[in-house]
């Protein structure tokens, strides 16, 4: 083969391994630029345990102010909902009854909470005469709609009115996050239930901290 055929190909051969090695540093900068991305958004999200919980002041049906501070040092069953619900609540009260009752001397070192999501029509006294029919141990909390507005975001629930009766704007029902919490001895938040959890759920989770 003539000698400058040799240098041509040999060339050849040095660009197409240029451009080939050009290429692999491209695309391996625009995968790291792409997992870079990737990573950032799961730094954003994927914080471990959810932000749930937090700082607010509220009444107890006994008309007596309270606070997050108030339940440390018990495990807290939280829901929340509206005393005029049809279902959800009751259900949901009833189950967290029955699951105190199954714990049994336990039951002591837990704390069911009911929080309004309709302050409007649930006083401390109504609030009162409705918990009278779920476990004695039961705390009722009410407040202005400033502050069920603020505990709502602290615990991101949601809560709006529908089905109103436009002749009595007293008469309506209430669309509402239907999960219960359950928060630590120190206030923060441990676990979700979501509705129609039965109360030996509820229970073999206590029962593994307790």
């Amino acid at each position: 083969m003539p000698l400058r055929n040799v240098y041509f190909y040999l060339l050849l051969a040095i660009i197409i391994i240029g451009v080939g090695f050009g290429l692999r540093v491209l695309n391996s900068e625009k995968t790291s630029t792409s997992l870079g991305k990737s990573s950032g958004t799961i730094k954003s999200y994927s914080t471990g345990m959810p932000e749930i919980g937090g700082m607010y002041s509220l009444i107890n049906q006994d008309g007596k102010a309270v606070s997050n501070d108030t339940y440390l040092g018990k495990y807290v069953l939280m829901f929340f909902g509206y005393t005029f619900c049809p279902d959800v609540c009751p259900t949901t009260l009833t189950t967290f009854s029955t699951a105190l009752e199954l714990l049994g001397k336990d039951a002591e070192k837990v704390k069911p909470v009911f929080i309004t999501v309709d302050p409007t029509r649930d006083t401390p006294e109504n609030l009162k005469s409705y918990l009278m029919h779920f476990h004695k141990n039961f705390d009722g909390l009410t407040g202005n709609i400033k502050q069920i507005e603020e505990v709502k975001k602290v615990f991101r629930i949601y809560a709006v009115r529908s089905q109103q009766d436009k002749t009595d704007n007293k008469d309506y029902l209430m669309d509402h996050s239907s999960i219960s919490y359950l928060l630590g001895p120190d206030g923060k938040f441990i676990a979700f239930f979501r509705y129609g959890a039965e109360a030996e759920v509820i229970v073999t989770k206590l029962k593994e901290l307790l």
